[in-house]
């Protein structure tokens, strides 16, 4: 017996061991894969800012060129002489050159047939403007600016590009000369915690700028290996690749700028990902350490596994209780604002949860969809108590507050994300099967199914419950509303279910239980109180108050009577409250609810060990009063619907 568990031992630790090697191969992988992209996507972000750093210098070449075009238009239509527009363009070419951007070297252009120059250039004998490229590129752009392919400038040694724009005449070119000395510093700072170089390249293969300075100026087509690379470039059209250049592999990062240039980041594979292999191998040596320190101590862990898993499974069920606890707190709460319908969310609930048993959903539907009822109506908690509690039919202005609680309550309960049917339920349960339901007029098979299902058992219990109107509806008048609603208001295969459900309650046990009437005995030997407190009590319609002015006097009516909550003065002649509150215990659970001037902490604490639901000090405040009474008479209510 000893060897077969040995037996069993070892090959549950190899097991073991190798999931959890499969694991961690597996792990790993996953995360050098991740981290491979994620170096790709911190490539691509860098050159993004990058690119768009230089196509915002170049958009500024192209802004300023565009308001000097409006003003040199505007002079050429007033008549201005070339004398008059060349001494214009001198004056704006000095301020841009001082206010603006020293690499804004000059504006000059074509203008009603005289080539005109801000910096006093004079063309040789030879130069025909409407031949350079400057004027060409401005009239194929139709009158947009445009950038003009850059160029390396024989005297400078510097990089040149212009930016050019055709006039209102049609003829007429403004342009811009602008030196690429701003985009070289940019390149220079292409790269990625120091690591590759960076270089921009317009289509036709020339260097604009690189981060080696040197390379600025040349001609990639004409370079054999260099030319591979463009041809890649141009192929994937701004998109990262992986290539070798110079025999070595290498990550490619490209971006366009203003669609005619090619902004371009290398890295050398080896520098990129070498970080990323040593902290690799650096854990799966820790991970071989750990397997060995797992495999000494698997034993333990074998025998402690069982109760762990218990103590999960405990918190599970505990977490389970409290969110049952919470859902059925809050939809105490939306019935503790209706003082006639006490219970309603409780009792649609049951039936809810019934009608989706029948329906054949899992034991996690029919909770979710338990839940959905509970909560159907907590949208009422922005209505008016006045019409909530309106002791009579509602006006026609009065029932469209009350038609706006399904969207409240949605707009409450719509982050509940791991709960969606909750929302669902709520904004959706009125609607009708034939569409002329609210707030959204949805018909058919386009209201949620869990919608559906809460609407017939809200209507069911709407009709079998007391009403400040009317008193509970005779069962077959019930049955009946439910057979005539069928395609119209509810939906026909869920109301086929309700009906099956009400011929088999043969002694109509579907309906509220509680009394709307709620029996009050107000114990206290001081009549002043006794009337005070009839007198607050009186104006509330559900409440039937008895009075007693002394301990004796209470019993005796307690022996005669049924009544739903006891108000015990404390300090009372002959028997005080504590005994009269002793001998009750003896025959009932009757919540009962101290009244004294006493405010000493002792005698709450003492009250509170006696199960007394709560402390009312003298003088007592009317709302408090309603408060408390309402609030625990609520609480007799069971809201706990999944057992």
């Amino acid at each position: 017996m000893r060897n077969k568990e040995d037996i069993s031992y070892i090959i549950t630790l190899l097991f073991t061991l190798s999931a959890l090697i499969f694991m961690v191969v597996h792990n790993f992988s996953s995360f050098y894969s991740n981290a491979v992209s994620n170096m790709d996507e911190m490539g691509e972000s860098s050159l993004a800012k990058e690119r768009e750093y230089l196509e915002g210098y170049l958009t500024k070449g192209l802004d300023v060129l565009q308001v000097t075009a409006i003003t040199i238009e505007y002079m050429m239509q007033h008549g201005a002489s070339s004398e008059e527009i060349e001494a214009f363009l001198t004056e704006e070419s000095e301020r841009y050159m001082a206010d603006i951007d020293p690499n804004f070297t000059g504006i000059y252009g074509l203008f009603n047939g005289d080539y005109i120059d801000g910096i006093g250039w004079e063309p040789d004998g030879d130069y025909v403007p409407r031949e350079r490229e400057w004027y060409t590129a401005a009239k194929k752009a139709q009158g947009k600016p445009t950038i003009v392919s850059p160029y390396l400038d024989a005297q400078t040694d510097t990089v040149m590009v212009s930016v050019s724009q055709l006039l209102y005449d049609g003829d007429s070119v403004i342009s811009l000369d602008i030196v690429l000395n701003q985009i070289q510093i940019i390149t220079q700072d292409i790269n990625m915690d120091g690591m590759g170089y960076g270089f921009i390249i317009d289509r036709e293969g020339l260097v604009v700028a690189h981060s080696d300075e040197s390379e600025k100026g040349k001609n990639y087509e004409n370079d054999a290996e260099m030319k591979k690379l463009l041809d890649r470039v141009y192929e994937e059209g701004g998109k990262t690749f992986h290539t070798e250049i110079n025999g070595e592999d290498c990550t490619v990062f490209v971006d366009t700028v203003m669609n005619d240039w090619y902004v371009t980041m290398i890295i050398s594979n080896t520098k990129l990902y070498q970080n990323i292999r040593n902290i690799l191998i650096h854990n799966i040596i820790i991970c071989i350490v750990v397997f060995v320190l797992i495999a000494s101590f698997c034993t333990a862990a074998f025998r402690k596994i069982g109760l762990h898993m218990r103590r999960v499974e405990e918190s599970q069920r505990e977490l389970e209780k409290m969110n049952e606890k919470i859902v059925a707190t809050i939809a105490k709460t939306i019935d503790a604002r209706d003082r006639y319908t006490n219970g309603h969310s409780q009792r649609v609930a049951k039936y809810a949860l019934e009608l989706a048993r029948r329906m054949g959903k899992t034991e996690a539907e029919q909770k979710e969809i338990c839940y959905a009822a509970l909560l159907h109506d907590v949208g009422k908690i922005h209505i008016p108590d006045a019409i909530i509690n309106k002791p009579s039919r509602l006006t026609e202005e009065e029932f469209c507050h009350i038609k706006l609680h399904p969207i409240s309550g949605y707009y409450i309960l719509r982050d509940l994300n791991e709960v969606s049917l909750i929302a669902q339920g709520t904004k959706w349960h009125h609607e009708r099967f034939d569409g002329n339901g609210y707030p959204n007029g949805l018909a058919g098979k386009n209201i949620p199914e869990v919608a559906r299902i809460i609407g017939v058992a809200d209507a069911y219990d709407a009709m079998t419950s007391n009403r400040i109107y009317r008193k509970i509806m005779p069962q077959e008048k019930v049955r009946a509303e439910i057979e005539k609603g069928k395609g119209t208001q509810f939906d026909p295969e869920i109301a086929d279910i309700m009906l099956c459900m009400i011929d088999e309650d043969t002694h109509y046990e579907m309906k509220q239980k509680a009394e709307t009437t709620r029996k009050i005995l107000i114990v206290d030997d001081e009549p002043l109180t006794l009337d005070l407190l009839e007198f607050i009590l009186q104006d509330e319609s559900e409440f039937i108050v008895y009075k007693a002015s002394s301990g004796r006097e209470a019993l005796h009516i307690l022996s005669q009577a049924s009544v739903d909550l006891v108000l015990l003065d404390i300090q009372m002649p002959g028997m005080d409250g504590f005994e009269v509150c002793r001998e009750i215990r003896k025959t009932s659970n009757i919540p009962v609810v101290f009244m004294t001037v006493d405010k000493n902490f002792d005698t709450i604490e003492k009250a509170a060990q006696m199960g007394i639901k709560d402390y009312l000090a003298k003088p007592i405040m009317s709302l408090t009063l309603l408060e408390v009474i309402r609030s625990i008479l609520q609480d007799e209510v069971d809201y706990k619907i999944i057992k």
